[in-house]
């Protein structure tokens, strides 16, 4: 009964409250010597996230001066104090390997325990490079535990995605060539396992196209109010980008027609999505179309949009919340529309208008 006290007390300290120790301690106790022969009964648990609590239970546990997971060799933080003869307190490493591993335990002697552990340590996607792809496009992935993926795959598919380079903060892929994948996310597997990301890769070479390098090829075309043009000065994919310029004091729009054709209503497809470079300050932009309800022009302020200033934000919009058809099918005009700029001419730039299934 007094053993389970003791260690009710190590974890009640362990967890903050160091104030019990205080009111239940009638003097300092010595910390317990270093044993030439270590012995380790239980790590519990025995697989963890990255800074859950351990507890390994034994006997000659005192005086440890290190507790370190095998692979990559990643230091454990522990407190000195809560280490005793029959126990010592740690915890996973955020930076932690996953996988299965030793935990190398090492005391004031110099003798050293090896405990089996299992990392449990998944991949995680914080950003991505791009998320439209043709073949052989390269996509950066940046994100943690990445560094012990074995592979890359699109959710519904068998198409082969190479992995070109890897480590524990970012993961490079060339997507396959031909793929029949329309637009999916990725199953990104590690020795922990697999995750599926939120994020859904366009197969440029599957989308509806208002504008890639060029304006779609069914009779899209430059519908706006002021100077605008296909640029070669910055892009996100490919060469070019559509470089939209709004002329101060002036509230205009910006956008793309396609008077033969058009884009007729079609239930497969769900999202509008670009890739838009802001200007120098952030600004908000009015999505406009001439079959909205709104009508189209410098009036309609129902679809707005955030633009941060002087980077590549991408944006994937629900075709149920544009709207596009509510006056009839098939929509003619897509256009941007701004609020001024007041201070100065500002210059957006527009690339991979796309109109997709996923």
């Amino acid at each position: 009964m007094k053993k389970l006290y003791k260690l009710l007390i190590v974890l009640l300290t362990f967890a903050g409250g160091a104030s019990v120790i205080t009111s239940c301690t009638k003097e300092a106790q010595k910390p317990a010597a270093a044993s030439s022969n270590p012995i380790a009964d239980k790590l519990d648990p025995d697989s963890a996230k990255g800074g859950a609590a351990l507890i390994l239970t034994g006997s000659g546990l005192g005086q440890i001066q290190s507790v370190v997971f095998e692979t990559g060799n990643v230091p454990a933080p522990f407190n000195t104090v809560l280490n005793t003869d029959k126990a010592l307190i740690f915890r996973v490493p955020d930076t932690a390997n996953g996988g299965k591993q030793n935990i190398i335990i090492t005391n004031k002697l110099g003798k050293q325990l090896k405990v089996p552990f299992t990392v449990i340590a998944l991949p995680v996607i914080s950003s991505v490079s791009n998320y439209n792809f043709t073949s052989g496009t390269s996509i950066t992935i940046a994100g943690n535990n990445l560094g012990d993926v074995t592979s890359v795959k699109f959710v519904g598919s068998n198409d082969a995605i190479t992995i070109v380079s890897k480590s524990k903060k970012e993961l490079v892929i060339t997507m396959p060539a031909n793929s029949s994948v329309l637009g999916a996310p990725l199953i990104i597997t590690n020795s922990t396992g697999p995750v599926t990301t939120t994020q859904v890769f366009e197969n440029l070479d599957k989308a509806y196209k208002i504008f890639t390098d060029d304006y779609g090829t069914d009779g899209w075309a430059n519908n706006s109010w002021g100077p605008a043009t296909i640029s070669a000065t910055v892009s996100k994919s490919g060469t070019k980008s559509f470089a939209a310029t709004y002329a101060k004091g002036n509230w205009s729009q910006d956008g793309f027609s396609n008077w033969s054709n058009g884009f007729a209503s079609n239930p497969s497809y769900k999202y509008l999505t670009f890739w838009l470079k802001g200007a120098s300050e952030d600004y908000t932009l009015y999505i406009t179309g001439d079959k909205r309800a709104g009508g189209f022009g410098n009036s309609d302020v129902s679809a707005p949009i955030t633009v941060p200033a002087n980077v590549w934000t991408y944006f994937k919009i629900p075709l149920t919340t544009l709207d596009l058809w509510n006056k009839g099918t098939p929509f003619n005009q897509l256009g941007f529309w701004i609020k001024g700029p007041n201070d100065q001419d500002e210059t957006f730039y527009f690339d991979d208008v796309l109109i997709v299934n996923q």
